[in-house]
């Protein structure tokens, strides 16, 4: 999955001339029947949706691919099991664009290269590159959809955070990783110098994603009350990406 994080925080200074709304009526008088308004709203909307559909499916390819790395059968049922509920995440999105009288592959499509390059780039080597990876990289972009969540009509919403609710791939990752290291700790430097590596990859294919497409910023800078309510935004998400690292007893 793939996070938007680094290019929207480095611009939220550019918002400051566009018109403020309030947080409170962007659910209630903005957002009427389920469904979002027109304009900035509407393609903000529609690019999350259609960026986490991307991200999905993805994600069901990847771990049914590092199911094959996993050491025990356990480990590969378990592996398997988020994998298909991946892919029911994906279905779920597809079928909301729909509803938004959007063709999903279509909305799809500009989201795939960066995610295809960011991937490339990253190809875990070994079970535990492919742990720290799902649960550090796909963890900060998780993050940010939630956040971003927000400031969406009420049914997308809702519909992110059901997606983006942890499946018990967090306590899988850190049971797993944590044991990894106490067994051996010297392995600790590698995947901590991993997960970084992983984090500025997805902010330089982020910063691309950022050039292309500018809903999602305008979807923020349209909802968001001021420019406090946006850093505070990345705020929590640094400060929920710092706790993942302490979760696997890694350095940030």
């Amino acid at each position: 999955m793939l996070s938007p994080i680094g290019p929207y925080s480095s611009r939220v200074s550019s918002v400051a001339d566009t018109p403020k709304g309030s947080l409170a009526s962007s659910s209630e008088a903005e957002l009427v029947g389920g469904a979002p308004s027109p304009g900035a709203e509407l393609e903000g909307v529609i690019d999350v949706l259609s960026a986490l559909a991307c991200g999905e499916m993805s994600a069901f390819e990847r771990m049914a691919a590092d199911s094959r790395m996993a050491p025990t059968l356990a480990d590969k049922a378990a592996l398997a099991g988020m994998a298909a509920a991946e892919f029911d995440h994906f279905r779920s999105l597809c079928a909301r664009l729909r509803e938004l009288g959007i063709d999903p592959e279509e909305s799809m499509q500009p989201f795939v290269e960066p995610l295809d390059t960011f991937h490339d780039l990253t190809a875990p080597k070994d079970w535990l590159e492919g742990l720290v990876k799902a649960y550090v990289g796909d963890g900060i972009a998780r993050d940010f959809y939630r956040e971003v969540s927000a400031y969406m009509d009420a049914r997308s919403r809702d519909l992110v955070r059901e997606v983006l609710a942890d499946m018990g791939q967090a306590a899988f990752a850190v049971d797993r990783v944590r044991a990894a290291i106490d067994a051996n700790p010297a392995i600790a430097g590698r995947l901590a110098g991993w997960a970084r590596r992983l984090v500025g990859e997805a902010m330089t294919q982020a910063q691309q994603v950022a050039v292309d497409r500018e809903a999602i910023v305008r979807l923020l800078s349209t909802q968001a009350a001021d420019l406090s309510e946006l850093g505070r935004l990345f705020e929590r998400i640094i400060a929920a990406h710092d706790e993942r690292m302490r979760a696997l007893g890694l350095n940030s």
